[in-house]
């Protein structure tokens, strides 16, 4: 039997800690993945993950379920990873600002993750997520909670702490970026995936 997050969360309130680990092991694969994006070192994510589920763990008591469990987790992995960015003098952050998004088009009003290239293959896929690994933090982080992790602009919003139109605009910036990166890496016979208000 499949256990819930929350079924899961209730028998580590009762006193069942090893329950937690059964928690980390369903979600670490996906926080890894955002940690990495934003971090860019494996030891690095592997740090800040382990502070993250720390934190995740102390604060289990006062998770309200006012969103899923695994949005509040990201938030707590996001908040821990930019921590540790900001210790890093050598890399300079840049936030985009909401009023950036004047000009997007109409398209990125859904609210549904759209995918942005059609995955043919597995060797494809690796393609396409070693180009997001190219990202800048900022947009690689943004990129990988709406495509990879499948969250919506209003989960995004709530995980990373910002204004909507600044998540528009870092997934838009993101899909333009991975657009012509991919088509330089494979040519021009790349078949892209339209979202669907571009018909």
């Amino acid at each position: 039997m499949n256990e819930t997050d929350k079924e899961i969360i209730q028998q580590v309130m009762e006193g069942n800690a090893r329950a937690f680990g059964r928690l980390v092991d369903r979600h670490k694969a996906k926080a890894m993945a955002l940690a990495l994006r934003i971090l860019r070192n494996q030891e690095d994510a592997e740090e800040a993950l382990q502070d993250a589920f720390i934190r995740v763990y102390k604060a289990l008591s006062s998770f309200g379920w006012k969103s899923s469990f695994s949005t509040w987790l990201y938030r707590i992995v996001y908040n821990t990873c930019i921590t540790a960015l900001g210790r890093r003098s050598n890399i300079e952050r840049r936030e985009i600002d909401a009023d950036e998004v004047t000009g997007l088009p109409v398209a990125l009003e859904s609210d549904e993750p759209q995918p942005d290239v059609r995955m043919e293959s597995d060797e494809f896929e690796k393609i396409v997520l070693s180009e997001i690994d190219k990202l800048p933090p900022s947009y690689g982080s943004t990129f990988t909670l709406f495509a990879v992790q499948e969250m919506s602009y209003e989960e995004i919003v709530e995980t990373m702490g910002l204004p909507l139109g600044t998540v528009k605009a870092r997934i838009f910036r993101a899909r333009m970026m991975l657009r012509d990166s991919i088509v330089k890496r494979l040519g021009e016979n790349i078949v892209l995936v339209k979202d669907k208000k571009e018909d």
